[in-house]
């Protein structure tokens, strides 16, 4: 296992915790646009027909030529704060994502997004 040069390669992968257990299939990547480094995956999750977006971080993710490996388990992750799969991650819900894995959250000094997408 390694870190990715560009994580973005690893989009429709699936997503796997520490344990061996898939979590479902990387969507997108949330950058942090303080530093343009990636700071959290959406992961496909759910039911055929109740497919939802969760946010699990990528600090400490690992990939493989198969799959992406990160650092939380996936019941933490299932209970994460989740979006439509064809939604935005509106700028109230930042902080409660940052505040369910327990990471410190501000906005930019001019109260800007802490993430974007790309």
């Amino acid at each position: 296992m390694f870190e990715a040069a560009s994580i973005r390669d690893w989009i429709g992968s699936n997503v796997v915790d520490p344990s061996g257990d898939t979590i479902g299939p990387l969507e997108s990547i949330y950058f942090d646009t303080a530093t343009d480094a990636p700071a959290f995956a959406a992961v496909r999750t759910g039911m055929l027909g109740r497919h939802r977006l969760r946010f699990v971080p990528l600090d400490g993710a690992t990939v493989t030529p198969k799959h992406l490996n990160v650092i939380h388990d996936k019941r933490l992750v299932k209970d994460a704060p989740s979006i439509d799969t064809d939604g935005e991650l509106e700028a109230a819900l930042e902080p409660e994502v940052y505040a369910h894995y327990g990471l410190p959250y501000t906005t930019g000094s001019g109260g800007e997004r802490r993430l974007g997408r790309r």
